[in-house]
Parts: structure tokens; sequence; C-alpha cells
């Protein structure tokens, strides 16, 4: 640590510079850098080279031999995992957070750069800089908005930080990995957690005024693998939510922006080590990716209770009735509505015969891929090609999805047949 440095400043909040607007964008921060044109060789929606960016940091990119490996990237190993203690105020059981704190407590880097609630919105999230083990904890739970956490590395090497851990999601994980070289830290460790669709901190607010009477109250909201949503309030009170109840018609056409809509990394497949929840049946999903991933994995060893992930139901009906619905949607055409009766009834059915475990994973792999496809060819047609990795059309494949001769890049051909 610097010696001029400050210590009695916990959570480190550097002044950040406005953002340079861009055409789909969900600011992670690199336009608010000393030099706002990285974006140009960084965003992962210009011109996204998971193949070379996968064999940069691990080694090797996506097997199509290996199992799983074109839904989730490469991977070493996957567990459904949980703290044998879990943290107040955590998402799940506080992995990620807890990772962070061993790195910080063994001196392993200097530094942790995540997000932390804003003062004044529990649900905003604002880029800080962590160099205390202790106070990880106020950075637990879940923000929702965008976040420019790319624009620290900055003030992280100003003040002398060389080896750091960075917490992101995968937007940012892919901007940060390609300019990694250039960014020249010593260290770096990546802890990845998914994300799939985002909105702004203001647009997540209409959305908790569609669930309660008394949004302000909430305290907690997490998507569930068991097709549930549960909330639970400031007086203790939980409340959990089928999935097919949830007032999604409601919502804005643009509540989720483009980007979001067309996002082919939902497992974060750059990161060392991937802390989600989807085939975790209940308990977090862990993809170590690489060896710095192992070593992240290790550091909590006597702390973490690992499991094997399970496989259950069939994906392909699930995934047709989305991609049906994505179509209507995208055409402007109403979705078609099920009946209110109908719909307890399916919402009862569906943790109990739906996908579970790897396969709901996969279902939704697929649902964005198909997603990604269908927005691209109504609103950015120009952008299948560059956009759009030869593995996404080999998960489209089974469901009737094909690329168009002027949707591949010119030196690439027809892909491969779907495993």
């Amino acid at each position: 640590m610097p010696e001029d440095m400050d210590t009695s400043t916990t959570l480190q909040q550097p002044p950040l510079a406005p953002a340079v607007s861009r055409h789909l964008c969900t600011d992670c921060g690199i336009s608010r850098s000393s030099d706002p044109r990285r974006c140009g060789r960084a965003c992962q929606f210009t011109t996204p080279d998971y193949q070379g960016l996968e064999t940069a940091v691990h080694g090797r990119p996506r097997d199509p031999a290996r199992v799983d490996e074109v839904h989730f990237g490469p991977i070493r190993q996957m567990y459904r995992a949980r703290l044998d203690t879990p943290r107040p105020g955590a998402q799940w059981t506080g992995i990620t957070t807890r990772i962070a704190e061993r790195l910080l407590q063994t001196g392993r880097i200097d530094a942790v750069l995540t997000m932390a609630p804003a003062s004044d919105d529990r649900w905003r999230p604002v880029p800080v800089i962590v160099t205390r083990a202790e106070d990880m904890a106020a950075t637990r739970g879940m923000r929702m908005g965008y976040a420019p956490l790319l624009a620290l590395l900055e003030p992280a090497r100003e003040l002398g930080y060389r080896r750091l851990a960075i917490i992101g999601i995968p937007c940012q994980v892919y901007a940060l990995r390609a300019l990694e070289r250039e960014l020249g830290f010593e260290k770096l460790y990546v802890i990845g957690t998914p994300c799939s669709d985002n909105t702004t901190t203001e647009r997540f607010h209409e959305f908790l005024g569609l669930l309660s009477e008394d949004p302000a109250a909430i305290t907690y909201l997490e998507f569930r693998a068991d097709y549930h949503v549960e909330l639970r309030f400031a007086d203790g009170r939980v409340r959990e939510i089928p999935f097919l109840l949830l007032p999604l018609s409601r919502l804005p056409a643009d509540f989720f922006p483009l980007t979001c809509r067309t996002c082919v990394d939902y497992t974060n497949v750059l990161a060392d080590i991937t802390v989600g929840y989807m085939a975790g049946e209940g308990n977090q999903w862990l993809l170590v990716r690489n060896e710095r991933g192992q070593e992240l994995l290790d550091l909590i060893g006597d702390e973490v209770t690992l499991g094997s992930l399970g496989s259950k139901g069939k994906r392909q009906a699930h995934v047709r009735g989305f991609m049906s619905n994505v179509e209507r949607a995208a055409g402007g055409l109403p979705l078609r509505r099920m009946p209110g009766w109908l719909r307890h009834v399916v919402g009862w059915l569906m943790p109990r015969i739906g996908p579970r475990g790897l396969e709901f994973a996969r279902t939704r792999i697929e649902m964005k891929a198909v997603e990604t496809v269908i927005h691209l060819r109504r609103e950015e047609p120009r952008r299948l090609k560059s956009m759009v990795p030869a593995h996404v059309w080999r998960l489209v494949q089974p469901y009737g999805l094909q690329p168009r001769a002027d949707e591949l890049p010119a030196s690439a051909g027809t892909p491969p047949p779907a495993p």
C-alpha cells in the first residue's frame, strides 16, 4: 500500500469522468478512461473474439468435444457449492466476497475492484476499491444498474496498486481481458458472476413497484433456479413469486436494452472462476476455468462444501416456447397470455417437471442464444456477422435458426452441426 494512503478511507470511490456516448453500450467504464478510443477494441458488442481471448486467458478455447463447453465456455471443474457458514447480507452464502476477503487476508493482492450500494439507494451500484478484508462485507448482495467498474483501473494504478482482484459481470470482464496486457498489472484475479439482463436502476425500481405495494421495503431479490423470484422485506417477510406470475408484460419494450438482449456471454467465460446460481439447485454453481480459478477455490477450501451437479428434465420444448414468444414480441405482436388459473398450475408444476440443475442452465444459455439472433436480425442485422460467435450458431441450429451468407464473417464457413 502506498505510504501516503489515507487508511481511514476504507471503501474508496474515486471521482469518475463522464461516460462517452456509445451505441450498444453498458458503460463498463472504459469510455470514462484517459483513452476512450479503446472501446473500439475492448467492447464485446463491437467485434468480439471469444476464441482468441479464451485461448489467451485459459490456454485454449472452448472445446465442442468436451461436455457443456459449447454452452458454458472452458471448464476445468464444475461444482454445486455453499459456504458452511453463510454470511449475513450475502446474495446466496457469500462465496464471491469470501474469496476476495481471503485474497486480501493472504496478501496475494493489494486491492479488490467491485461494487457497493450507493449511500442513498441500496440497489444502485457504485464502483469501489477495497483494500481491507473486513470491508468486503459492505459489498455483499445484488445491485441492479449500469456500473462503470473499469473506470477504477487507472485510479487503482495511480494509487500504487499492482496486484488486483476484480469482481465483474461479463461485459466488464470481456473489456478487461481485451486490454489486460496493456494495463500492466503484476497480478490479476478475475471472479465472474453470470449476467444476462440488466437495466437502469431507475427502471429496476419500476419493476419493484410492480411486485409489491411497498417496494421501498424490499431488501433482497433473487431469480432462483426453482422458477421463483424470492423477495425479502425489511420487516422479515419473505415472498416467493413463480416466474409465470411475474408482471413482465407490463414492462416497457425497452426495459432491457438491446445490449443485454443480445449478450452471448451469460456465464462469464473469461473469468478465472464463475460463481452463479443456475445449475446449483438451491446452492451456488462454481465453474473453475483455469489454474488461477483453482487457486481461488483452494483459498476457501476448508469453508466450502462442494458437491456434484444434477441434471433433470428436457429443455427443447421450453426453448421453442421461449423462441415463439420472442419472435412475436420482436415483431410487435402481443404475447399469448395464459389464463390466470393455468399460470398457477404451471407455476406449481415447473419446479417439479421443468429442467433442473445443468439442464436448467443449458436451457437459459440456449434461450439467450436464440434471443440474440432474433433481436439482432430485427434491430441490427448488419451486426450479426461481427457480434455472433460460431458457438452461438451451434446452439441455435437445433431450433431452425441457420446463419445466412451475409450473417457470417467473410472468412467463416457454415458452423459445424450442433452436437
